[in-house]
């Protein structure tokens, strides 16, 4: 009786790793890279959805132009009256909306990671309101320029965050500790803004009240360009000083265990967080909620388990544009783009309590 002959063995498949998610590994030089399909994907319609709707603002306003017009007086080089319209008045806003908007949302995507929490934000834990306290300063006691409130703003941010981490350090920073000396540093400085703006006189004060409201009207190349230059190189930072998030969102012992120096990579993230901060405050005002939303909502698209400062930045770029469009077009009167922000914000704010007092029932 012979054996039976052994049925022939199927080839193996290639051996591959499950992420859980959908990922394309890219190969560039010696490098290697995966990139999650979906975070990609988000990320580019989100800013696709942001470029479209300042294309939309460029077009629209009391001149209204038709897209074939805005594409010529920026392409042709003609400088002729549409030419201005569309290249010297609406561009540097639109720019400045979808920069600073990024600048905010990369920012309280830090912060939020840092704290795990997602109502912790550069607003509320009051780096804004020192970058206010520091701009306000050198406009009302030194009659400061544009560069002298720039730099008093970056000051007076950084400054706060200073007082804020120094309040909050106990042989290492907590989330927690940190939201509760943000909260109290924000309170004092908002009381300190209330009397300097006060005591000051008419003028200086009625200009330190409009741009305290967080404006971008009256936006030119001057405060577009450098403010952008300067978002542009600290989100390249915050993006290259973002790599131990991850390992510090799983608690301070667990990033020890992993090699993460925790002090110092939290010291450098907050630093060019508040940065971020310090430019969009002085060249815009203090603008509220972007920070705080635009983490929460990327999160929630991309479906990731933390947030990402990528998405962030792009989602925050397209929450300020649409923000300023509403403020532009959509009301019967202009407002400020961070009344919008506060309005548009508030109804976020109280749907994110909800939801999480759901949540934990």
């Amino acid at each position: 009786m012979t054996a039976p002959a052994s049925s022939p063995v199927p080839p193996s498949p290639r051996a591959t790793v499950d992420f859980g998610r959908k990922v394309k590994r890219v190969s560039i030089g010696r490098a290697r890279l995966r990139i999650d399909v979906r975070h990609l994907t988000v990320c580019a319609l989100v800013l696709l959805a942001g470029v479209a709707i300042g294309v939309a603002a460029l077009a629209n306003g009391e001149y209204p132009l038709t897209l074939s017009q805005v594409w010529h007086a920026i392409a042709s080089g003609v400088n002729d009256f549409t030419h201005t319209v569309v290249v010297e008045w609406r561009m540097p806003r639109a720019l400045a909306a979808i920069t600073f908007g990024a600048a905010l949302g990369a920012s309280g995507a830090v912060f939020q990671s840092l704290t795990r929490n997602p109502l912790a934000s550069p607003d509320i834990l009051g780096f804004s309101a020192g970058a206010y306290t520091g701009a306000i300063i050198v406009m009302i006691v030194f009659q400061g320029t544009y560069i002298d409130v720039a730099i008093g703003a970056f000051v007076g941010g950084l400054a706060s965050a200073a007082v804020v981490y120094l309040l909050a350090f106990k042989g290492g920073v907590q989330g927690f500790r940190l939201i509760i000396a943000g909260i109290a540093v924000s309170a004092m400085l908002s009381s300190l803004n209330t009397w300097l703006t006060l005591t000051a006189d008419l003028d200086t004060a009625l200009v330190a009240a409009v741009w305290g409201a967080g404006s971008l009207n009256g936006m030119t190349w001057n405060q577009t360009g450098l403010g952008s230059i300067l978002v542009v190189l600290l989100l390249l930072g915050t993006i290259a000083c973002s790599r131990p998030l991850r390992q510090l969102e799983l608690g301070d012992d667990a990033a020890k265990a992993l090699g993460v120096r925790v002090e110092p990579a939290r010291l450098g993230l907050m630093l060019v967080s508040v940065a971020l901060i310090a430019v969009v405050t002085a060249a815009a005002g203090p603008i509220s909620f972007v920070a705080l939303a635009a983490p929460q909502i990327a999160r929630r698209l991309t479906r990731s388990a933390g947030v990402s400062v990528v998405a962030s930045a792009a989602m925050g770029a397209l929450l300020l544009s649409a923000s300023d469009f509403i403020a532009l077009h959509a009301l019967p009167t202009m407002l400020p783009v961070g009344t919008v922000t506060v309005v548009l914000g508030g109804g976020y704010l109280i749907w994110l309590l909800v939801h999480e007092a759901r949540r934990r029932l």
